[in-house]
């Protein structure tokens, strides 16, 4: 008898963890005992939660008198407003199919409280039926990512087969060296496996369609290692290039969304609407394509060679347009 009641408050509390609502009514019926063996079961478990509170987490069962059922609440469940803001922001980055979205979802709310759960579930539905993942050529990003962080980790060399931009696929043997995210996608920054001078290069991770894992190991000088937080300061865009101080006006709306893109950025000079900015970025193709997409708001006025870039871009977009 007395096994079977450990085995059934065992039981209780793990629906309890799970997310359920605890009815002791309900569990009455389904065990067919009466309403105060149960309640007594779940006065014992309240009971061991409280002596041992340290070790569950200040996890405690409580009583929701509006639902009439014993609900598990602790310090570490995630609150329904930090579990919406990290659904939207996964929603938000597209990178992970719908089927891994869900999954995700799913066991995140394993982790957080039943009150308004509902209302929860309302605010995401139609955002999760519109959902739309960036277009993928492999199986699994999740998957992807573990392979190459667990090669990361352990300095072994992969090789991987690999869609570029223009669809041709083609393979490469590299050092992988780290990961970032950026503007909906995954990057692997790692080194060709031949190559001694070691300069960087950027794969998406959503376009490996392979991943080959050898035995063999490598070891990447200090000045070779990756600094991401560094890295991400300069480089928001993933193009590959030297790291420069730009300086250039900004006449537009909202000076903070450019500092804000631009962490190294700041502003030096001032003159009526019209803000000089200074930032170390590093120059590639994807700073280019920022500073374009700012219009008129943007004058560049050095380094030269960014100047020039500019220019000769404004006129083969200007070219196009000849009548």
């Amino acid at each position: 008898m007395e096994q079977n009641k450990n085995n059934r408050m065992l039981e209780i509390f793990f629906r309890a963890l799970r997310g359920e609502a605890i009815s002791v009514k309900r569990l009455a019926e389904e065990y067919k005992l009466s309403t105060k063996s149960i309640s007594r079961d779940i006065s014992e478990i309240q009971e061991f939660l409280s002596e041992h509170r340290e070790l569950m987490q200040n996890a405690e069962l409580t009583y929701s008198h509006r639902y009439k059922t014993y609900i598990l609440n602790s310090d570490e469940f995630l609150k329904n407003k930090e579990l919406f803001a990290l659904v939207k922001m996964m929603l938000g980055c597209r990178c992970f199919s719908k089927e891994e979205v869900l999954t995700l979802i799913a066991k995140l709310k394993k982790f957080t409280t039943i009150h308004d759960k509902k209302k929860f579930e309302n605010l995401i539905r139609k955002e999760i039926y519109h959902y739309h993942e960036v277009k993928s050529d492999c199986k699994s990003v999740i998957d992807n990512l573990w392979k190459v962080i667990q090669a990361i980790e352990e300095k072994r060399t992969i090789t991987i087969t690999y869609y570029k931009m223009n669809r041709d696929e083609v393979k490469h043997k590299i050092k992988p060296a780290s990961i970032m995210f950026s503007e909906y996608y995954f990057y692997l920054i790692a080194y060709k496996a031949d190559d001694i001078e070691y300069k960087p290069v950027y794969f998406r991770i959503d376009r490996i369609s392979a991943i080959i894992e050898h035995r063999e190991s490598f070891y990447l000088e200090r000045e070779y290692d990756f600094d991401e937080g560094d890295l991400r300061e300069k480089n928001q865009f993933m193009f590959p290039g030297e790291t420069v101080k730009i300086r250039f006006e900004f006449s537009g709306l909202s000076l903070q969304a450019i500092l804000d893109r631009l962490p190294t950025a700041k502003v030096v000079e001032k003159n009526g609407s019209t803000s000089i900015i200074e930032a170390e970025v590093n120059h590639g193709r994807g700073i280019i394509m920022y500073l374009l997409s700012q219009g008129s708001w943007v004058k560049v006025l050095s380094p030269q060679s960014l100047v020039d870039e500019i220019k000769e871009e404004l006129d083969k977009m200007i070219s196009y347009y000849k009548i």
